[in-house]
């Protein structure tokens, strides 16, 4: 496989249905790197039926909870390892489609420059993006504040379906852990940013469907997390281009 996606997981097992990955299991371009977060629940046996079923599908199991950010950066060095020329994320319910992730691979891979493909959730005529109000305006709000602190006008930072060409600069971006456990996405493209990925390679791609699956109650109270570590974020940021 030349794309190695990884997959965070924490207390998943309500909402976990492993039988969802077979699509992106079964591309031969591809293989999955789930990551268990020290679960509480059965998402560890969840993860290991699968993984023993499927050849090119592997799990790391953490020995204690570090939040999304640091789940998605051990995945993301394990398959930086792995000599192959992608390696993306994305979010354990799917609420990104299988079928969309891999047409990011499509992007990703015949593309020459791009360094950066990141799904987009816009409502748009012809698309299907099921977005509760309680989490699209919060979101809005703190993408606002995130292309400030990016400098970049950047619409969804927050969408969990991202690929990364695997060179120097993504070595380099992930060599830390990320302060944020919400906002870590910011941070990772920050840093690849100060790290020498030109504004050309950073590329936004709409997604066709798109189904929010998280309990909106959850997702503000992580927009207002995720907000309130933006301005340490701009710290570190101001830091690393230093380095």
């Amino acid at each position: 496989p030349d794309v190695a996606i990884v997959v965070p997981c924490f207390n998943e097992a309500a909402r976990m249905h492993p039988v969802r990955y077979r699509m992106v299991a079964n591309d031969p371009r591809v293989s999955l790197i789930f990551v268990d977060d020290a679960s509480t629940d059965r998402t560890a046996v969840l993860l290991d039926e699968f993984v023993s079923t499927h050849e090119r599908a592997s799990m790391i199991s953490l020995e204690s909870n570090g939040g999304k950010g640091e789940a998605v950066r051990a995945g993301l060095v394990r398959a930086i390892g792995g000599g192959v020329s992608w390696v993306g994320y994305l979010d354990a319910d799917l609420s990104t489609p299988p079928e969309e992730m891999l047409r990011l691979v499509d992007v990703a891979t015949t593309s020459e420059h791009l360094e950066v493909v990141m799904g987009a959730r816009v409502a748009m005529l012809g698309r299907h993006i099921t977005r509760s109000p309680l989490r699209h305006y919060p979101g809005r709000v703190f993408a606002t504040g995130a292309s400030l602190v990016l400098n970049k006008a950047v619409y969804d930072t927050q969408c969990g379906a991202k690929l990364f060409r695997v060179g120097e600069a993504l070595r380099s971006a992930t060599s830390t852990p990320f302060r944020s456990r919400w906002a870590f996405d910011v941070e990772l493209l920050g840093r690849l940013d100060r790290s020498g990925v030109p504004p050309s390679g950073f590329w936004e791609e709409p997604l066709l469907a798109w189904a929010d699956v998280a309990p909106s109650r959850r997702s503000v109270w992580a927009s207002v997390r995720a907000a309130c570590d933006l301005p340490g974020i701009r710290r570190d940021l101001r830091a690393w281009g230093r380095k």
